[in-house]
């Protein structure tokens, strides 16, 4: 009785510490990036048109930063939703056993190579072939980003949403396929609506991996901080512009809260994907456990 107690004691704390972690980093947040509003203005700083923090007198609008994030987040939801769920369909529904235990693996590997790994092959690969094709000025533009973090996406809404279409009851297709509808029919009509919440889920996620992501948009996407009017224009999105001046800011200075205020503003755009991803995904198992 006393070692069940232990362990719940144990786990307790283990569980509360992430928590304690979660509070800390928006302590710092808030508390660093909450001066810099003080001294521009919220309006200013999120709707400003240049971002030059070394100028004198500086600079900080962050619009460019946050358009280039849009862009590069579009771009890869683009690439990234129609091969991940594709392929979560393929794996599922379509895949025979031998296949599935081979491909479902293949894709997940993707998740364990480094955001490094993946800027040095956009870098040097696919930012000049597409640069060779296109004929634009430079291949590291919003566009590689954009291609370059869809891939990287993959495995996120691939996994989550080949996990919605495997809870949903055999019954469901089986009932479909007795009332007279085909393979496809079923498929599109019956599987993917009963999965939808669960899908919506892995979409929700991969925009937030995509938004989040930091070295792979630092090396491929050009780290030029002005406003965006094509995907084939070198950019700076937010995550970018944080590794790339961090560095060189003073602590404690204008150019520093700066960065950490759009830190602060990362963490409220990834909070509330999360947070919309759990709400699907709570309503996704509700329906299934009154389906059952």
């Amino acid at each position: 009785m006393l070692r069940e107690k232990l362990y719940k004691f144990i786990f307790g704390i283990l569980a509360f510490s992430s928590l304690l972690f979660l509070v800390g980093i928006m302590v710092i947040l808030f508390t660093e990036g909450l001066p810099i509003f003080h001294a521009t203005g919220v309006g200013t700083f999120i709707f400003g048109k240049s971002w030059y923090p070394t100028y004198d007198p500086p600079d900080f609008g962050i619009l460019p930063l946050m358009l280039a994030s849009f862009w590069v987040t579009l771009g890869a939801l683009l690439v990234g939703v129609p091969l991940g769920v594709g392929s979560a369909l393929f794996i599922n529904e379509l895949a025979g056993s031998k296949i599935k235990t081979i491909l479902k693996p293949l894709i997940e590997i993707l998740a364990a190579i480094p955001s490094i790994v993946f800027g040095f092959f956009g870098m040097v690969l696919v930012a000049p072939f597409l640069q060779n094709l296109l004929g634009i000025p430079t291949g590291l533009c919003a566009f590689t980003g954009s291609l370059i973090l869809g891939i990287m996406a993959i495995p996120t809404i691939c996994s989550i949403a080949e996990d919605a279409l495997s809870f949903v009851p055999k019954s469901f297709r089986e009932a479909s396929l007795a009332l007279g509808a085909n393979r496809w029919q079923t498929l599109v009509k019956v599987v993917i609506p009963a999965a939808g919440s669960g899908i919506s889920t892995a979409i929700i996620l991969g925009m937030s991996r995509a938004v989040g992501e930091t070295m792979t948009v630092l090396m491929v996407t050009g780290g030029a901080a002005v406003i965006p009017h094509s995907f084939f224009e070198p950019v700076r999105p937010m995550t970018a512009t944080i590794a790339a001046e961090m560095g060189e800011a003073v602590m404690g200075g204008a150019h520093y809260h700066a960065l950490f205020a759009i830190g602060l503003i990362l963490f409220v755009i990834t909070f509330v994907f999360n947070v919309v991803a759990e709400m699907v995904s709570r309503r996704f198992r509700i329906k299934l456990g009154l389906s059952g």
